[in-house]
């Protein structure tokens, strides 16, 4: 369980403070995939980070499982099991696949063992085992490796910010499916999202929404997606995606691509 009590961020611009978080308190519970949604600007990857430990609040304390994290650095955190996935994943020139997922584990895993974190994330094993993190790979393909990285760490915590930013319509309709594979298979652990995108919040067990740095509202989807639906505002920035599949259609791009397929 991850607890958050009165967590503050503020960053100075010429002279002034700026506050970004504004004295959040939020629960998120064992087994839940929570989604925080909110309006373009409003402190959502910036809690993000903060709970990663790539940024430190300002004042306030952050809970692990009850233990307080608040200045454990990033890779402390990471060793006691919270995982990040960036909204702009890394390359890395000259590691490969395998060497990436291996680091991930921190172990030294078959092939075979390997291969089944890339299936798992809908990627064809043989064709990406041996491939370099490099700019040869395509947006969507990046984040399917990352997250299959975050997989293969068997997190507790699970932190994804805009899972769904750079990648095209059938790249994200296959990270739908990761997603409720990665719900399905929640024992022991949660799963974090940062996101517009409506069908994320949809399979969301909880959703909480950011505003101006502060939760203005957090509750279950059922909850909470009335008061989104009334809140234009909020609600500006989330993408129906299955507008964009039929105008997908009506341009002629139905036609998968190889890498949205399994082996």
């Amino acid at each position: 369980m991850l607890e958050l009590k009165n967590i503050t961020f503020s960053v100075t611009e010429d002279g002034e403070k700026k506050e970004i978080i504004r004295g959040i308190d939020l629960v998120i519970p064992d087994e839940r995939l929570v989604v925080i949604t909110g309006p373009n600007g409003g402190g959502k990857s910036t809690l993000a980070r903060l709970i990663a430990g790539i940024e430190k609040p300002t004042s306030g304390q952050i809970f692990l499982n009850g233990e307080d994290i608040t200045e454990k650095s990033i890779t402390e955190r990471a060793k006691m099991g919270i995982g990040f996935a960036f909204q702009q994943p890394v390359r890395f020139k000259g590691i490969q696949v395998l060497d990436l997922i291996r680091l991930a584990t921190g172990k030294h895993l078959s092939v075979g063992d390997a291969c089944e974190y890339l299936s798992a994330v809908g990627l064809c094993a043989k064709d990406y085992i041996d491939r370099e993190v490099n700019a040869s790979l395509s947006g969507g393909e990046l984040k399917r490796i990352e997250i299959a990285t975050v997989l293969a760490k068997a997190s507790v915590l699970s932190v994804f910010d805009e899972p769904e930013a750079g990648i095209d319509l059938w790249s994200f309709q296959n990270l739908i499916q990761v997603f409720e594979g990665m719900r399905r298979e929640i024992k022991g652990s949660s799963i974090l999202v940062i996101s517009h995108q409506e069908r994320i919040l949809n399979i969301a067990d909880e959703i909480i929404v950011l505003k101006d740095g502060e939760l203005v509202a957090h509750g279950t989807r059922d909850e909470v997606m009335p008061q989104l639906a009334g809140d234009t505002e909020s609600m500006a920035g989330c993408c129906r995606i299955s507008e964009l599949s039929g105008l997908a259609e009506l341009k002629g791009l139905a036609d998968r691509k190889g890498e949205d397929f399994k082996c």
